[in-house]
């Protein structure tokens, strides 16, 4: 991947400096091809930096932050001019803290449930799914299992059958249309069978909802290859501490 960004940048990309996965440090036009120049960076380091690539960095966005991860965890990989844009372009609140609703999304309190949802199924990965899954990594390019940024978008988890090593494209729901949600993970399922998969693996699909919907059943009765799994949440508030015996 490093090897590819290297030799593949050119002056006039566009850069998006981030920090972690939920903000903006800023975005810069790159300026010269990527060249090695030791002198360049001779600061006394044991091991120095000795591959550059000159940017021109914008006045903005700078250290602009979002409440919910928006990047993947890998290294480097490459956006659309779509995803590109929504991220730049997007206004967020006064506070700073939040992002605006998500295209498509017809529930935003449940969006904003299931955002964390998706990392509290990560964090339990094993208990949920009883040791059936397991997250898919590949240490080779710095690339895990959540938020996994592919050419079409970004997979909510990727995860593999450790019983028959076919690979789990897992999407929330986020109170999303059926049929958006539906065309999102056929579209992520085609991407990964195209790209990942070798010979004999099969790709399959889980969609994770708070409640039952008669659309999307309808919408997956062609689609045996995707099921669909629910989540229940039991928080109460009460004026009074429950007696214990």
């Amino acid at each position: 991947m490093l090897w590819n960004f290297y030799h593949s940048i050119k002056p006039g990309d566009i850069i998006i400096a981030r920090r972690g996965t939920k903000k903006i440090a800023s975005v810069g036009t790159v300026t010269r091809k990527a060249y090695y120049e030791q002198a360049k960076n001779d600061v006394g380091q044991e091991n120095p930096y000795s591959n550059h690539i000159d940017v021109k960095w914008h006045e903005s966005p700078r250290d602009k932050g979002f409440a919910n991860p928006v990047f993947g965890m890998q290294t480097l990989y490459e956006i659309t001019e779509e995803k590109f844009r929504s991220l730049v372009e997007a206004e967020a609140p006064p506070d700073g803290k939040g992002l605006p609703p998500e295209e498509g999304v017809q529930d935003q309190a449940e969006f904003v449930l299931e955002k964390y949802l998706e990392d509290f199924i990560v964090s339990n990965f094993d208990v949920i799914f009883q040791g059936k899954l397991t997250l898919y990594t590949d240490p080779q390019q710095d690339l895990t299992g959540q938020q996994f940024a592919t050419d079409v978008g970004v997979i909510d988890i990727l995860a593999q059958e450790r019983a028959t090593n076919s690979f789990m494209v897992i999407e929330l729901k986020k109170g999303r249309g059926s049929d958006k949600v539906v065309g999102q993970i056929l579209k992520y399922m085609g991407w990964v069978a195209e790209n990942l998969c070798d010979e004999g693996q099969s790709v399959k699909g889980i969609i994770i909802c708070k409640e039952q919907d008669s659309k999307l059943s309808y919408a997956l009765k062609m689609t045996p290859n995707i099921a669909v799994k629910y989540y229940r949440v039991n928080f109460q508030l009460s004026d009074e501490y429950p007696m214990r015996s």
